[in-house]
């Protein structure tokens, strides 16, 4: 209990401002009462101890296997010796399942695949843009481990990337693109961003040559890059084969 005195606390003051811009508007620019505030009341306390229990579970178990996994899987009691960037599958492997895996547990993409499927009266199922998400996500985080291991400088993986992006836009329904946009953002949140940060910093930290600094972050640009593309690509190949139907019939 004395351990969670301290992020109790930090919670809280990170908590607070949310309160008091969105209780100042109500009252002050809005002047309209709170409804059911003591619902309101609650809820926001079960935010705050929620997150609080969530992000220490985060630093005491997630953070710490992530790092662990990293420096497991590139041993060379793991892999060998003088192996090359081939030789890393395991860790491209690992990489793509827990992009995959921390993409779909995350809370912000569920809350948008929700209200997508809401707005768009059913036309956006919620576990199919979950999926492509996910894919985007572990698809950028073994992509964004091979620029590690390899060293290839992280700005051509970018540029080519956000290349793509801008054609997609170009051909893909216009109701998806403001969605693929924001998916990128929904997907690199509370879960995903320590695993991946973990990774990164393991994986640069135990291969020769590589700076955790340099090399370390950059992951979670992949894990929001990606997410654009493969959701974009998922409204495309959903309208070519709603196209051909129609020809068909």
């Amino acid at each position: 209990m004395v351990e969670l005195l301290q992020p109790f606390i930090d919670m809280f003051v990170d908590v607070a401002p949310i309160v008091l811009v969105l209780f100042g508007f109500q009252m002050l620019v809005l002047r309209q009462k709170i409804p059911h505030l003591k619902r309101v009341i609650i809820g926001f306390i079960l935010v705050w101890i929620g997150l609080t229990f969530f992000i220490v579970g985060l630093e005491k178990a997630l953070f710490p296997l992530g790092k662990i996994m990293a420096t497991q899987l590139t041993s060379p009691a793991f892999i060998g010796n003088n192996v090359g960037w081939g030789g890393y599958y395991w860790v491209y492997i690992f990489a793509f399942t827990i992009g995959f895996s921390t993409a779909i547990a995350e809370p912000s993409l569920l809350a948008v695949a929700i209200k997508a499927n809401q707005v768009s009266g059913g036309w956006i199922k919620i576990w199919s843009l979950r999926i492509a998400v996910a894919l985007g996500v572990a698809i950028g985080i073994a992509l964004g481990s091979f620029r590690i291991i390899s060293g290839v400088p992280i700005h051509y993986f970018i540029i080519s990337g956000y290349i793509i992006v801008l054609m997609q836009t170009y051909f893909a329904p216009k109701e998806i693109i403001a969605l693929a946009y924001d998916s990128g953002g929904v997907a690199t949140s509370t879960v995903t961003v320590p695993l991946i940060t973990a990774l990164g910093l393991g994986l640069a930290s135990t291969i020769d040559g590589r700076s955790t600094l340099i090399d370390g972050f950059g992951l979670i640009a992949f894990a929001s890059l990606f997410p654009i593309i493969s959701v974009l690509a998922y409204a495309q190949i959903a309208n070519y084969i709603n196209r051909r139907g129609k020809d068909a019939l």
